[in-house]
């Protein structure tokens, strides 16, 4: 007898069944994977490359107006010409103006900058000459500090623990791998001259004449040199201030024959600066401290280097400054980490390797319960060679381990193992059957499986690389998953050519002929039971056309039921974090104190809450960037009135509620605190994924001719109208409150007759008020530049009669007091106009608590459509939150779904050379709405607990969506299978409905199994919050899909080709 042609994918499986091939391929890709995992960068979340620069431009004296017109308009017509800006920012006020250039996602960071500069630096010329110079800050994910280290006593002062956090800085920066490394908080070393005005008038001195006689005497130069002796001499001149006492002793005048000491005129202290910022710590009741006691602290941050492991750097720069404790860092100042990303990258690696294993044993569970402990072990054997290789790949091309990608992996996992148990169970079944020797029964199990596998198989990995295309910065966080899940299971292709069968041949093999019965499908209780179930419909086209119809009525319920608001939606939900951010704003104007207040009431009352393990308080400067703070620029909140406090909470494993509940309940006591001081407070939580400028986020535009003021108006009527939207908070917006200021208007005519300018007036009260840095003492101990700053006690500069009390002198040596040359008017101060891309816009933002940002958005744009804004103005409400990028990855994702369902299509149509059969194949991908959104709502139904008045709804989100996607794969892999069996019994001479249940039955178990699989391998990642979506989008979807695969498939395919039953069977043997 001729021997069985065999494909060509079965006759490479043969070249594995004998000799070390496979067992050498085992070893290697284990060991590779061990190397890779070791090897590889971890981190928290996939690096998102958004190149970012700040353009600071100082105009000094022009107001918002003028500096809009003459700076911030000329420079963003610039920026707007570089190759890759998407958008151009100005924020334009009193003096300077902020241009920021934000590039597309994925742009490189370093061309983008270089092209930035080169754009900048030649066209200098349309500056106006008031300019005073500018400086390029560009700002990447990489500047975000992922340690952050509070130095903190009740023994010591800010000022001395600031000098030790230097000193510390200074050796931080030689640790390997680190970037940006800063100081933030205490008050530095400075020489204060408190100028005493009395004593100057007495002496016939003024404050210019102070600060000229400081410069002059605080200067060294190079002379040059001289030949002598056949030898060159070099020559100096000058020399520089040593001491503070030597600043006291220097003589800056002549008064009645006899010389002014500078101390006869002002107090000189070797001190430090002025108060102009408050760092705090206090311990909450999580931890054994007193949670009424305060400590000055000083924070250092540390960034690390683009590419390399957060673990590691985190590790080493703590370890470092361990070693500095008891030596650099005296006994009473205390360290405290109140940040290290390092750390929770390192455990959320860790916490996701276990979840991955547990659902490894509990997949294998499965398999050992439906096949038996030898089909386990090689479906045990086969995963981790799966992930060692998809490992090894990531390592190769740079990627890091993640939370995404090994979300990737765990999602896969449900895919991998389809393919070993496919294999595994058809080589189970045919050594049942006892036709052929077992070496012929693997091969001939592999070629009737092999061919569908493989087109399975091409097409999950088509249902997924769509998603590398999603824009914006959703492309490149999904972009692990869209790469790691195709990449592995092409990786458990590998295996199931290589070493599934081989293992499956040589463990399997014991086992052949021991059963005294030879399997027939027929008798067994699988056969019989689906027999029953779909022979009814086989008979009659009317149930069959029924089951359709209700099917289909289902599917139309299930997609009503978003749109019906009974499936809420939004992009990622809220993140389980050991962190939050409150964010303090008291209105422009209010002192440094009255904000200290606030911050010190909101600090009394977080330390009374249970979960509170630290609080980190910034008043008057910010605090250490997070990535949500790059992108909303909290890095730049420096004034009086603005603070930030950063709440740590005690580890996730020890508190019963999540950071997100942890925040409802507290929302309504903090803004209340708030709310009592007339102050905004928003309660910020660390984002899963890209950061927004705020969930909701409004730009006002206005028409040309409309006023700023016309534009903040409509703004205003928007903000309120937010205000009262259910559960929109933190409403804010870009507007000031409305400040006033003084300026001083100098008598021309009386000033030229008294021979005084208007410049020595301007330069005389900016030295008392704000003060003059007038160089610096050479201090060979000192890291940092010691300053020396002239300024007025603040007792002398307190009131508008203590300025204009001051005396200016003019070239006669006469001191003409300020009262005579002018006075103070009162004026408002003109807010801040704000740019983006070229047009003026006023932001309004908010927040949602308890509810999907998609209903407020919906009912605030009903609204104003129905009552509209001030004529000439118009809002945009997809500008910069959440609504936005919610809108772009629903329609990036909704994109690659079509296009995943067209490259099967594609696929199945070049397979089966039919254009209704990929239809049928395919029909079970709608199917698993059927499941998914009504498990949402039962969801809903089910876990939305209130909780501080707010609800906790389950969200349908972005990743709920992937599941979606991925769900194409995984029930079109079990459509093809069947099909594919279907044909095979045509071919063999059965009838079609013969052919329906007899294929039917014998995939039930594989797909029974590989069902449990994808259930089983998600269930696990449910535990998540940011990716439970996903998981419960399979787990629904695969429940429906599953039961209606081997029951709806069947009935549609008998619908179409019943009628011509035994034509169609022809066919397939011919």
């Amino acid at each position: 007898m001729a021997a069985k042609r065999l494909s060509l994918p079965t006759r490479i499986v043969d070249k594995f069944l004998e000799g070390n091939l496979s067992v050498i391929l085992i070893v290697l890709a284990v060991l590779a994977g061990l190397a890779a995992l070791t090897l590889t960068p971890r981190e928290e979340e996939p690096q998102i490359v958004v190149p970012l620069a700040d353009v600071y431009v100082h105009l000094p004296g022009a107001n918002p107006a003028e500096v809009e017109r003459q700076v911030a308009t000329p420079l963003e017509k610039l920026l707007w010409q570089v190759d890759g800006v998407e958008y151009v920012y100005s924020m334009s006020r009193a003096d300077m103006a902020v241009v920021t250039a934000r590039f597309y996602v994925g742009e490189d960071r370093i061309d983008s900058l270089v092209k930035l500069h080169n754009k900048l630096s030649t066209h200098t010329d349309i500056m106006p000459p008031g300019v005073a110079g500018w400086v390029i800050k560009p700002v990447e994910v990489d500047d975000v500090p992922i340690v952050n280290l509070a130095l903190y006593s009740d023994q010591v002062s800010d000022h001395t623990i600031r000098r030790v956090a230097e000193e510390v800085v200074d050796r931080l920066q030689s640790v390997p791998q680190t970037s940006i490394t800063q100081v933030i908080g205490g008050r530095p070393r400075q020489i204060r001259i408190d100028a005493d005005p009395e004593a100057l008038a007495a002496r016939g001195l003024d404050l210019l004449s102070v600060n000229r006689a400081l410069a002059a005497a605080n200067l060294e130069l190079p002379a040059g040199h001289f030949s002598r002796g056949n030898q060159d001499i070099l020559v100096r001149g000058g020399g520089f201030l040593t001491s503070a006492e030597e600043v006291a002793d220097l003589v800056i005048g002549i008064a009645d024959g006899a010389p002014v000491y500078l101390r006869d005129v002002a107090q000189v202290a070797n001190s430090m600066t002025e108060t102009e910022s408050y760092t705090r710590l206090r311990f909450g009741p999580a931890t054994d401290r007193d949670p009424n006691h305060d400590y000055q602290a000083v924070n250092i941050a540390v960034a690390k280097q683009k590419g390399t492991n957060a673990v590691v750097v985190a590790d080493e720069v703590i370890e470092a400054v361990h070693a500095m404790q008891g030596t650099i860092i005296p006994e009473e100042i205390e360290v405290l980490v109140t940040r290290n990303y390092g750390e929770t990258a390192d455990h959320k690696v860790n916490e996701l390797m276990t979840h991955l294993i547990i659902a490894i044993v509990t997949v294998l569970g499965l398999v050992l319960f439906a096949l038996g402990w030898r089909e386990a072990l090689i479906v045990a054997v086969s995963i981790p060679i799966i992930y060692s290789l998809t490992l090894l790949v990531n390592y190769l091309f740079g990627y890091t381990i993640n939370r995404v990608t090994l979300f990737a992996l765990v999602l896969a996992l449900g895919l991998l193992v389809d393919d070993p148990i496919v294999d595994v169970e058809n080589i189970f079944r045919h050594f049942k059957m006892k036709k052929e020797p077992p070496r012929d029964a693997v091969l001939t199990a592999i070629d009737e499986v092999r061919p569908p596998v493989i087109l399975a198989t091409l097409a999950v990995i088509l249902s997924f690389l769509p998603m590398m295309f999603i824009t914006g910065m959703m492309g490149p966080y999904m972009r692990p998953m869209a790469i790691n899940l195709p990449l592995t299971m092409v990786m458990s292709l590998l295996v199931a050519f290589t070493i599934t069968p081989w293992m499956s041949y040589h463990i399997l093999k014991s086992e052949y002929g021991k059963e005294e019965k030879e399997f027939v499908l027929e008798e067994s209780k699988v056969y019989q039971v689906y027999r029953k179930l779909l022979t009814p419909f086989l008979q009659s086209r009317g149930k069959s056309w029924l089951l359709v119809g209700v099917v289909l009525l289902l599917l139309l319920i299930s997609v009503a039921m978003p749109a019906l608001n009974m499936v809420p939606l939004k992009m990622l939900p809220f993140d389980n974090k050991n962190e939050f951010q409150l964010v303090l704003d008291l209105p422009e104007g209010a002192p440094l104190e009255e904000t200290d207040q606030v911050v010190r009431e909101l600090e009394d009352y977080l330390t009374r809450v249970n979960e509170v393990t630290d609080v980190s308080s910034y008043v008057g400067t910010a605090s250490a960037m997070d990535f949500n703070g790059m992108v909303r620029h909290y890095y730049t909140r420096q004034a009086p009135n603005l603070a930030d406090l950063r709440v740590n909470l005690v580890d996730k494993s020890e508190r019963a509620q999540q950071s997100h509940a942890i925040t409802l309940r507290l929302r309504n006591d903090l803004t209340a605190i708030a709310e009592t001081h007339g102050a905004e407070l928003k309660i910020v939580e660390v984002p899963p994924g890209p950061p927004v400028i705020s969930t909701l986020a409004v730009e006002v535009y206005a028409d040309p001719g409309i006023s700023h003021a016309e534009q903040i108006a409509a703004a205003n009527i928007i903000r309120q109208r937010m205000a009262i939207e259910d559960k929109v908070v933190d409403v804010d917006d870009t507007v000031e409150s409305a400040q006033e200021r003084f300026r001083f208007i100098p008598d021309r005519q009386k000033a030229a007759l008294s021979g005084i300018s208007t410049e020595q007036i301007a330069r005389t009260l900016t030295i008392a008020l704000q003060g003059q840095s007038v160089g610096t003492l050479h201090v060979d101990t000192e890291r940092r530049p010691l300053t020396i700053m002239l300024r007025l006690p603040e007792a002398d500069r307190s009131s508008l009669e203590a300025l204009t009390g001051l005396k200016v002198r003019n070239a006669a040596g006469t001191l003409v007091p300020l009262s005579e040359l002018g006075r103070f008017v009162a004026e408002p101060l003109t807010p801040t106009i704000y740019h983006k891309n070229l047009e003026r816009v006023t932001y309004v933002f908010g927040e949602m608590a308890g509810k999907s940002p998609v209903n407020a958005i919906l009912n605030l744009i009903g609204h104003f459509d129905d009552q509209g804004l001030p004529a000439g103005t118009h809002a945009v409400w997809s500008g910069e939150g959440e609504w936005k990028i919610t809108l772009d990855v629903f329609r990036d994702l909704g994109l690659a779904f079509g296009a995943a369902l067209v490259l099967i299509y594609i696929l199945l149509l070049i397979e089966t050379r039919s254009y209704g059969m990929p239809l049928i194949i395919m029909g079970a991908i709608p199917l698993t709405m059927i499941g998914i959104m009504p498990g949402f709502w039962l969801l809903n139904l089910v876990m939305d607990t209130p909780v501080g008045g707010y609800n906790t709804p389950v969200f349908f989100t972005a990743t709920a969506m992937i599941g979606m996607i991925a769900l194409a794969g995984i029930v079109v892999r079990n459509s093809i299978i069947l099909i594919d069996f279907i044909h095979h019994a045509l071919k063999r001479g059965a009838a079609l409905e013969e052919a329906l249940i007899e294929s039917g039955a014998v995939r039930l178990r594989p797909i029974l199994l590989t069902a449990g699989a994808a259930l089983l391998g998600n269930w696990i990642i449910t535990l998540d919050p940011i990716f439970s979506g996903l998981a419960w989008s399979i787990i629904f979807g695969v429940f429906a899909s599953t039961g209606f695969t081997l029951l709806v498939i069947p009935v549609v395919y008998w619908l179409i080709y019943g009628k011509k039953a035994e034509q169609h069977a022809r066919s397939f043997r011919l």
